[in-house]
């Protein structure tokens, strides 16, 4: 098998994650099942799925998503705005486990498919989405513009979470939450994250330049 095909497989492979987990997350939302990102069982269906559009765990998962569609059509796709759409896959994937994996795990728990669905979200993609891109590349691709392009989409969907907080007092996770944090601490906590997806996007492109040429 040759290593465009193996590149493939790997990239259809975590697109089915992603799919399935999107798919069994929906179907607990409309039978009342548990959120996937925070354990949540309450509100009504619409808000539940404006909800779940709204985590960045979702998101992150969707741009994921349609990066690698591309890649498993050709694993050498290039292009200026994919570009960007892949880092911001790499950069909102491995914030998405880290922070899962280090603030959020311990205070959710779940059982059933919505512990298969979290699995799929929050550490079968972001893991083997990193490991597939450190192994297949494709490289390079990462100028210093598309690390700046790429952080448009964290830093707006930040403005839409305080926003949209202070109108519906919901906020996707515990550490952003004003109403129990307090607005100083929450933004604190917001600029944390957004100082380590600054150090992945530089690391990140580091590896670009350095890690062997593929696709």
């Amino acid at each position: 098998m040759t290593r465009s095909k193996v590149a493939r497989g790997w990239w259809a492979a975590i697109v089915a994650v992603i799919v399935v987990s999107l798919v069994i997350q929906l179907v607990l939302i409309f039978t009342g099942g548990a959120d996937a990102n925070s354990g949540e069982t309450g509100a009504s269906i619409g808000v539940r799925l404006w909800r779940l559009v709204s985590f960045f765990t979702i998101e992150s998962n969707l741009i994921v998503l349609a990066a690698l569609v591309f890649l498993v059509r050709s694993t050498s796709y290039d292009g200026p705005r994919w570009r960007v759409l892949h880092l911001d896959a790499l950069l909102g994937i491995v914030i998405t486990g880290l922070v899962f994996a280090i603030v959020l795990a311990p205070q959710v728990h779940l059982t059933g498919w919505a512990l298969a669905a979290t699995i799929g979200f929050h550490y079968v993609s972001p893991w083997a989405t990193l490991v597939g891109w450190l192994v297949f590349g494709p490289r390079p691709r990462m100028s210093w513009a598309t690390v700046g392009l790429a952080f448009v989409w964290p830093l707006a969907w930040l403005v839409y979470i305080f926003v949209q907080g202070s109108f519906t007092d919901w906020y996707p996770y515990p550490f952003l939450d004003v109403t129990d944090l307090g607005l100083g601490v929450a933004v604190r906590n917001a600029a944390f994250v957004l100082v380590l997806g600054i150090a992945l996007a530089a690391g990140f492109k580091t590896l670009d330049a350095k890690l062997p040429r593929t696709g």
